[in-house]
């Protein structure tokens, strides 16, 4: 399924006015923690291996190697209730790096709570661009709507849930207007998003993607009108860039300005930009409760 992306409205940069080198250290996450970022990546795997090892089905979005996703499903439904939400996670990497073999590790406690899991792989940069990255995302979560009933979850209750580029597509997911989107997702769950892309361009990060002034505001949700936007979530750590943590407030204040009536809004102490997502469905945390609440509001 291929499509164009909306039409963004006129640019508006609300980035401040950084230096190259400044946007290099401000857009990369692991300046907070010293570099290296590979425990985090490890902890995604371990914990996604442990997960994949549940019961689980793996279907095929599209045609490309990359085009699939893991699907789990609670093993009880009551008799009488109603189908059970799906929680879509689309994982980060800067569009360039991990799979969904690693984006599994929230399937456990999402399953615990009644709910089905989705991990959803795409195509990487630079054999995708980002746009067709986009295109990607939006056609998985068309796929897991149209197969709901077949599957066993409500199609009306599909929430999308992402991290740092996974945010990103999460967001590009969540504007309403796009063609055969109408309506979807129920809700959404951002964590550590980059909302604007323009300051990526000039850095090491666009190397990979080949970003232009203009074809980033093609692909930043902040480009886009906002209107009819899924009730969300925003998340990210205390341990991130000012940039990072300056993109989800734009995102919010952009949001509210769409007269979205509630923006829960979490900075989570002591938590970075690798492990804040390590939460998501876990209950007894900020993000967790959060995204449990709304899974269960949809």
């Amino acid at each position: 399924m291929t499509a164009p992306l909306n039409t963004p409205r006129t640019p508006r940069l609300t980035a401040p006015d950084l230096g190259l080198a400044e946007r290099e250290q401000a857009y990369s996450p692991s300046s907070c923690i010293g570099g290296d970022y590979r425990p985090f990546l490890q902890q995604y795997q371990q914990r996604s291996e442990a997960a994949r090892a549940l019961p689980h089905q793996e279907h095929a979005y599209g045609g490309l190697p990359r085009q699939r996703l893991d699907l789990f499903l609670p093993s009880d439904t009551p008799p009488g209730s109603r189908a059970p939400a799906l929680l879509l996670f689309i994982h980060g990497g800067y569009w360039q790096e991990l799979s969904k073999h690693s984006a599994c590790f929230a399937a456990p406690a999402c399953l615990a709570a009644g709910h089905a899991f989705a991990a959803v792989g795409y195509t990487l940069a630079p054999e995708a661009t980002l746009e067709q990255i986009v295109q990607e995302c939006r056609t998985a979560l068309i796929w897991l709507h149209q197969h709901a009933e077949r599957l066993g979850y409500d199609p009306a209750r599909i929430v999308v849930a992402g991290s740092s580029a996974g945010a990103h597509l999460a967001a590009m997911c969540s504007l309403r207007g796009w063609p055969h989107g109408a309506g979807l997702p129920a809700a959404a769950v951002l964590v550590s998003g980059v909302y604007e892309l323009a300051p990526l361009v000039g850095t090491s990060i666009n190397t990979a993607l080949g970003l232009t002034l203009d074809s980033a505001s093609q692909v930043s949700p902040l480009h886009h009108s906002l209107a009819g936007f899924a009730p969300t979530v925003l998340a990210w750590g205390d341990i991130e860039t000012d940039e990072f943590k300056r993109q989800s407030r734009a995102f919010r204040q952009a949001l509210q300005a769409q007269g979205l009536p509630e923006v829960p809004t979490l900075e989570v102490p002591a938590r970075n930009h690798f492990d804040v997502v390590l939460d998501l469905c876990e209950p007894g945390t900020l993000l967790g409760d959060a995204t449990l609440a709304l899974l269960a509001s949809v």
